[in-house]
C-alpha cells in the first residue's frame, strides 16, 4: 500500500506516515489503532514483537511530560479483535487526551492509587482509589490527574 493510500484509509496525514517510517514521529495510541485498521491488522500486531507471547508484553507505549507518567501495555488476550491490559500512571497535573476507538470498543478501568478524572464531551466522572468504571470508548475522552500524588490505574480495552 502506498503512503498516500495509507493516509487516505487511516485518516492520518501522509507527512505523519513519512515521519513514522523514519522513526521521527510521536503518534497517538488512537492513530496507531487507525493505522492498524487501515492495514487490516490489529493494534497488537502493529506494535508488538511477533516473536513475543502476547499474554505478557510489558512494553511502555506512551510517556507523558513527567517521568512518572506512562502507559504500559501489560498483555493481551484473544477477542473479536483484541483485549489489552494496561498499567497507567499519571503525575499530578498530567492529562492524556484519547482519540475515539472504533465502534464496539469499551474500556474498563480500576484505580489503584489516587483519583482519576475521566472527562467526556458531555460529563466528567471521578473514579476513586479501589473503584472502577466501564464505558464505551468510541467517543472523545481524557484521563487527568487533578491530585497532588501519582495516579495509578489498570485499564482493559476490548472489542
Amino acid at each position: 500500500m502506498s503512503q498516500e493510500a495509507l493516509a487516505s484509509a487511516s485518516g492520518i496525514s501522509r507527512r505523519m506516515i513519512v515521519s513514522l517510517e523514519a522513526g521521527n514521529a510521536n503518534i497517538s495510541l488512537g492513530s496507531l489503532d487507525r493505522l492498524a485498521e487501515a492495514l487490516d491488522t490489529t493494534f497488537l500486531k502493529l506494535v508488538s514483537n511477533p516473536e513475543r507471547e502476547l499474554r505478557r508484553i510489558e512494553e511502555i507505549m506512551w510517556r507523558g511530560k513527567a517521568d512518572a507518567s506512562k502507559a504500559t501495555l501489560l498483555g493481551a488476550a484473544p477477542a473479536r479483535h483484541d483485549t489489552q491490559l494496561w498499567l497507567w500512571s499519571l503525575a499530578p497535573g498530567e492529562r492524556y487526551r484519547a482519540e475515539p476507538d472504533p465502534e464496539g470498543w469499551h474500556e474498563m478501568i480500576f484505580v489503584l492509587e489516587g483519583t482519576l478524572t475521566l472527562e467526556f464531551d458531555a460529563e466528567t466522572q471521578l473514579v476513586q482509589s479501589n473503584d472502577f468504571t466501564i464505558y464505551n470508548s468510541a467517543q472523545n475522552y481524557a484521563y487527568l490527574n487533578d491530585g497532588r500524588k501519582i495516579l495509578r490505574f489498570v485499564r482493559t480495552v476490548s472489542s
